[in-house]
């Protein structure tokens, strides 16, 4: 469910639908418009922000209703998953069905994801501001970090119910080595999300669209324009484009190395199909990340690729968990 929302938090901001619902109701606003004038009443309040005046003047109920809908969706997708996870952990927890530490951690899951609800509001709210057409950069990566880092935590807790005690590790050649690379492969993979995250926020990949250079170049002009120079890696968006192409092609030379240490290693076959696994993902990422800016990022080769960085973190996340150590969960 978590990897579905993440796939409509891509679709809704490339077709710029998350403006769409100007209230932030966290219970009613489950229940849509009915009625004719209830539809009226959400295309007026739609009216008065600059994203209508700028982009959309003219473009009727019917156009409103077709972003409408994209963000009512997302929307109750995250009420459902509250309750899906709510409703079990409750009644798990008062049969004795899951112990204490399990049920305290779930909880506490439950209200990481309130949070990064609040955390979607403060992040469209600032597309309301004056001559804004989209939320601020800054406030959507933390909306998309906060996605990523939920599932991770909910696909570890996941990992490690189902698999309570870790399989024992041959301690020789190779295996300290390859948990090392894996743990530097998550790390670069985790940045280039980030910066993926600017990539969208700036809309920087319509910009330089071809590869490998970038209109010519192998840095794009002005790449440290902006003083101070880090606003050059969350505003200039040559400098954001190749920040998250360089660390993308760092995570494939990461994953890489890890493959090549790990399949000369004594890794059990788990630990090996997973790096497989891994190593096949890397590359078809990497792929999509390329086709999206050849083709100047259409809404579903945009949302593909977002959502298949999450099927990467997937992959990444089941290999460390085969080679945790066995005091971890």
């Amino acid at each position: 469910m978590l990897l579905v929302m993440i796939a409509l938090g891509g679709a809704t901001r490339l077709t710029g639908s998350g403006l769409s619902i100007m209230e932030w109701r966290p219970v009613t606003g489950i229940i849509p418009p009915l009625t004719h004038a209830q539809w009226e009443h959400e295309f007026a309040l739609y009216q008065t922000i600059p994203q209508y005046r700028i982009l959309h003047d003219g473009f009727g109920l019917a156009g409103f209703q077709r972003i409408f809908w994209l963000e009512w969706i997302h929307r109750f997708c995250g009420r459902l998953i509250g309750l899906m996870l709510f409703v079990p952990l409750l009644v798990f927890s008062l049969n004795g069905t899951i112990g204490t530490r399990l049920a305290i951690r779930l909880a506490l899951l439950f209200v990481l994801g309130g949070l990064q609800g609040g955390i979607g509001w403060f992040m469209v709210a600032s597309g309301f501001d004056p001559d804004s057409t989209r939320v601020e950069p800054v406030r959507l990566v933390l909306h998309l970090c906060f996605a990523f880092s939920l599932y991770a935590a909910i696909l570890w807790t996941a990992l490690g119910v189902r698999t309570p005690r870790p399989a024992g590790l041959d301690a020789g050649r190779g295996v300290a080595w390859t948990r090392g690379l894996a743990i530097a492969s998550a790390v670069l993979i985790a940045l280039a999300i980030v910066a993926g995250g600017f990539t969208a926020g700036t809309h920087a990949g319509f910009t330089y669209n071809t590869y490998p250079d970038m209109d010519g170049h192998l840095l794009p002009p002005h790449y440290a324009r902006l003083v101070p120079f880090w606003r050059n890696l969350v505003e200039n968006l040559g400098t954001v484009q190749f920040d998250h192409r360089a660390l993308a092609s760092l995570s494939v030379v990461a994953v890489a190395l890890t493959l090549l240490v790990g399949l000369r290693s004594t890794l059990h076959k788990p630990a090996r199909d997973a790096l497989m696994l891994l190593g096949w993902g890397v590359l078809a990422q990497y792929a999509l990340g390329v086709t999206t800016l050849l083709l100047v990022v259409p809404v579903w080769a945009g949302t593909l690729h977002q959502t298949f960085a999450a099927v990467l973190l997937t992959l990444l996340i089941v290999l460390l968990h085969r080679l945790r150590r066995p005091a971890a969960f």
